[in-house]
């Protein structure tokens, strides 16, 4: 940031579970100033703006004008009500994934966003995650992923199945870094706990290639987030939780047996979201897009749909 820039003025909507992590964030960072917490919650609202110092506001047409950018954590389903009027106005939008409750509402928001020239980002944290960061450099033609997301039964986010919920972390993950279009879907998923999927099982095989299976539970005893990218004479192991990387090579010797060669990489560790914020805000203040952008996101939600589909059909 210059010295002689102003700080971006910014606000948050939705002072929930994620939202008090985004407030405490943006009321960190150096060219930031954190001036309002949405919520229609009074309560809430009052309690976030007090804790960061913001104002409180219960309704985010109030502060349209006024502000340069909003981070959007709502329910999915209000995505589009909170963020259409925003984009059309040119402010810069951030919102926590999924994009949307619908492709159709994503498209509304995209396209909003391309007329107004508005900053538009998907709140997809993984892709910020410094083992993900690390690991980018190391993988080329995957042949085979293999992905554990399991986690205990949560009090929040009922509203949908794992697959919106915590698989389409993954799937933005691998659409970013295999690049090719899926060929083929195989899915099964099974309501145990809740009126929604529970676990899911996913199968994708790429135009590539590449095959990645995908095992997504919010009903597992242990907590488990874990990708292993599998290709030619090499191996991948990500973390994601502890933030972990190993990279394990095959070394071929001139007249000699090969020889595997590797370990445990370094990463600096650091908060996924606080990454993905800095971006964000860094893209607002350069008027460009962020690194997971709209359609991004669209095509992350997009393939979630379709796993879905597939999930009815078995």
């Amino acid at each position: 940031m210059n010295h002689g820039e102003p700080r971006l003025r910014v606000g948050v909507v939705g002072y929930g579970h994620v939202g008090r992590h985004h407030a405490r964030i943006l009321s960190e960072l150096p060219d930031v100033e954190l001036a309002w917490i949405v919520d229609i919650d009074r309560a809430r609202a009052q309690e976030g703006a007090a804790a960061v110092g913001a104002t409180a506001v219960y309704d985010v047409r109030e502060i349209a004008g006024r502000v340069d950018a909003i981070s959007v954590a709502v329910p999915t389903r209000a995505h589009l009500d909170v963020a259409l009027p925003l984009l059309e106005r040119g402010v810069g939008v951030l919102v926590e994934k999924p994009l949307a409750g619908s492709l159709d509402d994503a498209d509304r928001l995209i396209s909003a966003a391309g007329r107004s020239g508005a900053t538009f980002g998907v709140g997809h944290t993984e892709r910020f995650n410094p083992a993900v960061a690390a690991a980018v450099p190391l993988i080329s033609g995957p042949k085979f992923i293999e992905v554990h997301r399991l986690g205990t039964f949560p009090d929040r986010s009922l509203d949908v199945d794992v697959v919106f919920d915590v698989m389409i972390h993954d799937l933005d993950v691998i659409l970013a870094i295999v690049g090719a279009e899926v060929a083929s879907i195989e899915a099964v998923g099974v309501a145990v706990l809740t009126d929604r999927i529970d676990i899911a099982n996913v199968r994708l095989r790429f135009a590539s290639g590449c095959i990645a299976n995908l095992t997504a539970s919010r009903i597992s005893r242990d907590r488990v987030r874990k990708i292993r990218w599998f290709q030619h004479d090499a191996y991948v192991s990500i973390d994601y939780a502890t933030q972990e990387l190993e990279h394990w090579r095959l070394v071929r010797q001139n007249g000699r047996p090969p020889k595997i060669e590797g370990g445990r990489v370094d990463v600096p560790r650091e908060e996924p979201l606080k990454r993905e914020l800095a971006d964000f805000v860094a893209a607002v203040r350069e008027h460009r897009q962020p690194t997971v952008d709209g359609p991004a996101g669209r095509r992350a939600l997009a393939l979630a749909q379709q796993i879905a589909e597939q999930m009815t059909q078995t």
